[in-house]
């Protein structure tokens, strides 16, 4: 702590966290050896299903001869479509482990539980409103578990400084009996959140037996809060569960399609997750709750690159770590109540997926870490495929589309073997059909929605909480539409952010920008130009007979990235009819907290606010 650290916190008790050696393990039991059977059932179908499409379209391409570039060909279809079977697997997984009998909550000894919001030059009444939401919550269930709030802040703007005193002491003055509300303020925001947490956990860490991590944009009900304390309590051996976040405040088209997803296919593919990850589940950062005394002792994060670089994506590598010592980390996709806000407009979404990307890529260097559980190199592995995969499919698509040269493939060919050196016209058509190929992928990548979608159309409830058959159908298929039409964007963009990954050095980081706040055009045009550039020369192609006609659904969305991105940020929820509102159970049917939360936001805001004009006067 230095001198200008503006603190309003309990006593100290300091606790120990050793950074962790990554090249030497520490020897400890792992414990919790099952679920072979569920990764089985998930891994063996997938790679069964790329085997047999790589064996057949090797036997077509092989009939000439196979080239180099047919090799490529190949293996870049193998690495993208194996994650792809791997997503329809753990539908399956999950489709069967619904039939099994549900465990009933557990119930330990009283635990001291620490909420901890670390926050950033954040919107001040929306973090200190959501704390009060949670607090009143939690209160409201008489809890057996001991509960503290701590607002562990780095913000750096003095004014955004200045607000959060005052909305503290607004929280003080409100907080339930029984409970307690801290606030600590770091001058300089060393490592981070990494940091932020280690400095807590180093500073007043032994007097909590857990930590229940949340983000500025977190939102919990008592119910939630409870429940992951008394699974925490039941078990000495759980050094993590992690919830599942539902998605809420989604009003733009963006905001929407995410939000429409998370619950209509998402949870689904969340049980099949936990199913099959078992004792080596993941992390994602927030609405989780931690053992402090497991966290401190295995999972100090070092820095890598011989101490120069900070591990950005830390919450799956401190997940991995909490592994190797012996500890387990649950995922709990079933405890309802969890909530999290999404980026409102494509733009906002991708410069956050920015900074992720940047993490997520770190992880490659992190897999020769010693002792690591090999689902918990998995989760690594897959963390930095779910970027590569973006200019792995790009990679493909330009192999497909535009090479071949002497076998069958489904590409045009203006060059044959027996004039190899001057072009054909008209161009040599292939017999593979390539609309085939195209059917089978897009298949692939929506049996998931599909299946999700057709088990919520099978149970009148569930149908019923969507708002009705035709309000459930329409959303889905403009869900699927608008995902389709987003896709090649993303795609650029996460091939973009590899890139900036790979040739710089650091990337900005800024708050998240939640509101879904419309970019000006040029701002738009600027952003999208290589999508837009990329369209204008696929187009170009396509008149001129260069390339297959099966790419016109991507050419129509490069071409329009601009306008598509200014749609992303149309509020749905004022602006459009009700039968293309893409409303989820949490928009038709807002959970209590959220409403609560919403309240207190806004009389809060409007304290602050009237208390900075009367200090202006």
């Amino acid at each position: 702590m230095t001198k200008t650290d503006l603190t309003y916190m309990p006593p100290r008790a300091p606790l120990a966290m050793p950074e962790q050696d990554l090249h030497r393990a520490p020897g400890a039991p792992r414990g919790a050896q099952d679920g072979f059977g569920w990764r089985l059932a998930v891994f063996a179908p997938a790679l069964v299903i790329t085997g047999l499409l790589l064996w057949g379209l090797h036997g077509v391409l092989q009939q000439a001869g196979m080239s180099f570039v047919e090799w490529a060909l190949l293996a870049m279809i193998g690495m993208t479509f194996v994650w792809v079977a791997l997503a329809v697997s753990t539908v399956g997984v999950a489709l069967v482990g619904r039939f099994e009998a549900r465990v009933p909550a557990r119930r330990g000894a009283p635990l001291d539980v620490a909420l901890l919001v670390p926050v950033y030059n954040e919107v001040t009444w929306d973090v200190f409103g959501n704390a009060a939401a949670m607090l009143n919550d939690v209160a409201g269930r008489d809890p057996m578990h001991r509960y503290s709030l701590f607002i562990l802040s780095d913000t750096q703007n003095p004014e955004i400084a200045q607000r959060e005193v005052q909305a503290f002491e607004a929280l003080r003055r409100g907080v339930p009996a029984g409970m307690s509300v801290y606030y600590r303020r770091r001058a300089q925001n060393v490592d981070k959140k990494v940091g932020n947490l280690a400095d807590w956990i180093t500073g007043w860490g032994a007097a909590y037996d857990a930590m229940l991590v949340l983000d500025a944009d977190s939102l919990m009900t008592g119910r939630a809060i409870v429940r992951l304390s008394d699974e925490m309590a039941a078990d000495p051996q759980a050094g993590l569960i992690q919830s599942f976040p539902q998605l809420i405040g989604a009003e733009t088209v963006f905001a929407r399609i995410q939000q429409f997803s998370n619950m209509a296919y998402g949870w689904l593919l969340a049980e099949g997750l936990a199913r099959w990850a078992r004792a080596e589940g993941n992390y994602w950062g927030h609405n989780a709750i931690i053992r402090v005394r497991a966290f401190a002792s295995a999972a100090g994060l070092p820095h890598i690159r011989g101490g120069r670089d900070l591990i950005l994506s830390h919450d799956f590598v401190e997940a991995s770590l909490l592994r190797r010592a012996g500890w387990t980390v649950k995922f709990l996709p079933r405890v309802a109540g969890s909530f999290e806000e999404t980026p409102g407009t494509l733009v906002d979404y991708v410069l956050r997926d920015r900074r992720w990307c940047r993490g997520n890529l770190q992880h490659l260097r992190l897999l020769g870490t010693k002792g690591l559980h090999p689902v918990s190199r998995f989760h690594l592995f897959q963390g930095a495929m779910a970027y590569l995969m973006s200019p792995a499919w790009f990679v493909l698509l330009v192999f497909w589309t535009l090479l071949g040269k002497d076998a069958e493939t489904n590409v045009i060919r203006y060059f044959n073997e027996a004039n190899p050196l001057f072009p054909s016209w008209p161009p040599e058509m292939s017999h593979i059909d390539s609309v085939a190929f195209l059917v089978i992928m897009y298949a692939m990548l929506l049996t998931p929605k599909i299946t999700s979608a057709l088990v919520i159309a099978m149970r009148p409830g569930a149908v019923r909480m969507f708002g009705g058959k035709r309000a459930f159908g329409t959303a889905f298929l403009t869900e699927v539409a608008l995902s389709v039409a987003y896709a090649p964007i993303l795609m650029i963009q996460q091939t973009k952010a590899v890139l900036r990954a790979l040739f710089t050095r650091r990337e900005a980081w800024a708050p998240q920008n939640r509101e879904g706040t419309r970019q000006p055009l040029s701002v738009l045009i600027k952003f999208h130009w290589v999508e837009t550039t990329l369209g204008v020369l696929l187009s170009v192609g396509l008149i001129a007979g260069l390339i297959s006609w099966w790419l016109v659904p991507i050419v129509a969305s490069l071409l329009l990235a601009v306008p598509l991105s200014a749609l992303s940020s149309l509020n749905l929820a004022r602006h459009a009819p009700a039968g293309l509102r893409m409303d989820s159970p949490l928009t038709l049917h807002e959970p209590a907290i959220v409403g609560r939360a919403r309240v207190l936001r806004a009389a809060l805001r409007a304290d602050l606010e009237g208390g900075s004009k009367l200090a202006a006067e």
